[in-house]
């Protein structure tokens, strides 16, 4: 098993110079680490001019393990090998350990480097990353395992305070300034380095296993170092983490951005994803790239911008933000039990409730970033206040709980730890009956913030006062603020749509989005036909790699596929962004001979996002192909058709998930909006363009969705 971690960037308000000095006075034992035994160096190299200097030193460390453990490994002490090079003229210093004592077992690798602040000279810089890869070690893989990351972790706030140590006895001595390095003091003693007493006997140092420093920097944007994170805007905006979870953090991040061509989330979202998987980065990255697929589909993004509630909402929906909590929260009031749901429902679908839900949602993260800036402290959640008088068995309509629990699983699955406490109060005799059908689709985590308050309990000591300002209560709950929530009441029937009428306006939502899905199977491609009646028509295309690796392939036909056999795999919800598999080629046809190939295959990798375009030669047909990865090279002139692939289909290491748009343009419309693309982004965007003209920019794709759409 390998372990990673991964430090923000630690900034020093101190010179480069008297950061090293400080560093220097570790060695070879240090009394602030009793771990730290002993040092000794193997090899010294300096160049002639003094500008570079590399020790290598053998470090010995009494590590802190049960006493059972060191005597099935045979050892008391643990030895690593440290070479530490000195650039003065660059102002770096590189540091790098690996582990001498059971090499063979446990591989220990860290990387570590002080350099100057990019931004300003007077301050320097402190980052290391480390990798623990543990291959057998008596059977105690997991112990050894939590006692290194222990030891690690622990390690990050000692070595800060070390070097803080050394800064201040620095100061102490009046050692307040060291000189830089020029050319012209070209010497072994350039810089003299001021030493320390010597140590008694028996004193320790450091551990180079993990010798993480650092200290706060200034506020906000200019902290954002090398893509990493700084300790202040960790505090100011995410809140306290352990070390080990700002790693998770960065690591996340870097991996989105390293995967992802589109939008990368903020940190804030990122860290509610790793917080609702207890920082596990595996399920953490699969539910967040679920997510932003989701996102993605259904353009939720613009969700604020363009969903209007329809006028029914606004009327009879009794929910709305109203202040904050004590703690800053956003608060969001839902007086449930005066909601006529099955009206809501029967008058707009679920979808629209779902929409309008996500909205709040939304609404409710920019809320959070508001007040995040207002109080200072970062405020990642909202705190949801439900009343429940009137609650009675109307509210247990199927269709309405059937349209609750839809709403439940898409928030769940989409806006992990956005909830920081659920106030529910004057709960009824019904409301265990609603609690037993929902509570099964709440996550555990989100169900321990609940707090449930029968009858008037939430007056007395304990109940509402504890988390709300008394003079922020609304009215209705017997304080004095005027609270704008509607008072709802039942929906009048003239407003009920019928069942087609509700079906339409649920396909209506559901195909807004302009993206399409589908499942690819090991042996069963999805084909897309495109027919073209003009040569040097140009079509286009934007697909993301949803799971899975797959192949992208362009065939030109004269004839027409046999219609298309489709899969009843997916639901075309937003829950469910679809999973339909359509195949074009005949298993019959010969490449070659009934159609060919018009572009390169294009491998695409899991997370990618592929824009493009192909400029027809010929009328015909046209067939996008979406293929899985790793399929024979022989399969493209005999590919076996679904009804051969039943079993293969049931395998989901064999399933492969993309979300496409494509479009065509006319020559001359391809042309225009080249044309208005040029003045959008300049030269350069379509110079790039131009070096390949079977590639568009993503840049150029977006322009001809938005210029090509109807105003």
């Amino acid at each position: 098993m390998v372990q990673k971690y991964q430090s923000p960037v630690r900034v020093y308000k101190k010179p480069f110079e008297l950061v090293m000095a400080a560093y220097e006075r570790r060695f070879p034992t240090c009394p602030l680490i009793p771990m730290f035994v002993d040092s000794d160096v193997l090899s010294e190299h300096q160049s002639e001019d003094g500008a570079t200097h590399c020790i290598e030193r053998r470090c010995k460390l009494d590590v802190d393990a049960p006493r059972l453990l060191k005597r099935i490994a045979g050892v008391d002490f643990v030895y690593f090998i440290q070479k530490n090079c000195l650039n003065r003229r660059e102002r770096t210093l590189h540091i790098e350990s690996h582990n001498e004592t059971f090499s063979n077992r446990v591989i220990i690798h860290e990387l570590c480097c002080y350099s100057v602040h990019p931004e300003n000279e007077e301050w320097t810089c402190f980052e290391q990353s480390a990798s623990l890869d543990i291959k057998s070690f008596f059977g105690f893989e997991s112990t050894v395992e939590k006692i290194a990351m222990k030891q690690y972790a622990s390690s990050i706030k000692k070595g800060k305070e070390i070097i803080e140590y050394y800064l201040r006895e620095l100061e102490e001595e009046g050692v307040t300034h060291i000189p830089r390095w020029t050319p012209s003091l070209a010497s072994p003693s350039v810089i003299s380095l001021p030493t320390r007493p010597e140590l008694p006997p028996g004193s320790s140092s450091e551990p180079l296993t993990g010798t993480p420093d650092g200290q706060s920097a200034a506020p906000t944007l200019e902290l954002l170092l090398l893509d990493k994170l700084d300790a202040d805007y960790i505090k100011r905006y995410l809140g306290d983490l352990t070390p080990l979870q700002e790693s998770c953090l960065i690591r996340l991040r870097q991996w989105l951005q390293e995967t992802h061509k589109g939008k990368i989330p903020k940190d804030e979202h990122i860290l509610r994803f790793l917080r609702a998987r207890d920082f596990n980065m595996d399920k953490a990255r699969e539910i967040l790239c679920q997510s932003l697929t989701w996102r993605k589909q259904h353009q939720v993004d613009y969700l604020l911008e363009t969903w209007n509630s329809p006028q029914v909402l606004q009327d009879y929906y009794t929910g709305g933000w109203h202040h904050h909590d004590k703690d800053g929260r956003p608060l969001y009031i839902l007086r449930l039990g005066q909601m006529d749901t099955k009206g809501l429902v029967r008058a707009l679908g679920e979808e629209s409730l779902l929409r309008h839900v996500l909205s709040i949602n939304e609404e409710g993260l920019r809320r959070c970033e508001e007040n995040t800036k207002v109080f200072g402290r970062p405020i990642s959640c909202w705190t949801c206040l439900v009343d429940l008088e009137g609650l009675n068995m109307r509210h247990l309509w199927r269709p309405g709980v059937k349209a609750l629990l839809r709403i439940i699983e898409v928030v769940e699955a989409n806006y992990p730890e956005t909830l920081g406490r659920l106030l529910i109060l004057r709960a009824p005799r019904v409301f265990p009956v609603l609690w037993t059908l929902v509570s099964p689709f709440i996550d555990e985590n989100t169900r321990k913030k609940f707090l449930i308050y029968a009858g008037n309990d939430y007056q007395g000591p304990g109940g509402l006062v504890d988390y709300i300002d008394k003079e922020i209560i609304p009215d209705f709950l017997g304080g004095e603020c005027m609270c704008e929530i509607p008072e709802g009441g039942l929906v009048p029937k003239s407003m009920y749509r019928t069942p087609e009428e509700l079906e339409n306006e649920d396909i209506r939502l559901w195909t807004e989005t302009i993206y399409q899905s589908a499942s690819v199977f090991k042996g069963a491609p999805h084909e897309l036909l495109i027919e073209i009646i003009d040569a040097s028509s140009v079509i286009t295309w934007d697909f993301d790699v949803c799971k899975g690796d797959i192949v992208f392939n362009i065939f030109h036909s004269k004839r027409a596929p046999q219609p298309p056999k489709k899969d009843t795999l997916g639901a075309h919800g937003i829950t469910s962004p679809g999973g339909n598999n359509v195949q074009l080629i005949d298993k019959s046809w010969l490449l070659g001979q009934d159609y060919s190939m018009v572009e390169s295959p294009l491998t695409c990798k899991e997370g990618e996002s592929v824009q493009g375009s192909h400029i027809t030669r010929w009328p015909g047909f046209y067939i996008l192909q979406w293929k899985f990865h790793n399929m024979p090279a022989c399969a493209a002139t005999n590919l076996p058709r679904v009804d051969d692939v039943l079993a293969t289909l049931q395998v989901s290491s064999h399933k492969c998930k993309v979300m496409y748009y494509t479009e065509v343009l006319a020559s001359e419309d391809f042309r225009s909006v080249i044309s208005h693309a040029l003045s959008l982004a300049e030269a350069l965007t379509f110079h790039s363009w131009l070096l390949n003209p079977n590639t568009l920019t993503g840049f150029a794709v977006v322009v001809f969705i938005v210029l090509m759409k109807p105003h």
